[in-house]
């Protein structure tokens, strides 16, 4: 017999995880240095998760040029929340 099939009851996927926190990141970054200051390759941000108690670092710089590199990877959500920030590129 064919194995049951179970609603799915997982939230987003590690990838759709890792997206919101660096758009999180990014944001924060914007309204604290603006949005015409790029983000240096090395720079780490500190965010809030709601899941966590400590704050969590995000490698911003190196999520910046990933998802730069990667953005016809990207979905049309992820696309229009990064043109939401003013990122110039997606």
């Amino acid at each position: 017999p064919a194995p049951a099939v179970r609603p799915s009851t997982k939230g987003p996927s590690k990838a759709e995880q890792a997206f919101q926190r660096g758009l999180a990141a990014l944001a924060q970054w914007i309204e604290r240095e603006g949005a015409n200051r790029p983000v240096p390759r090395g720079h780490s941000e500190q965010i809030t998760v709601d899941s966590e108690t400590e704050p969590v670092a995000v490698r911003l710089g190196v999520w910046v040029s990933n998802t730069k590199t990667r953005r016809n990877k990207l979905t049309p959500e992820q696309l229009n929340a990064l043109r939401e920030l003013g990122v110039e590129w997606a």
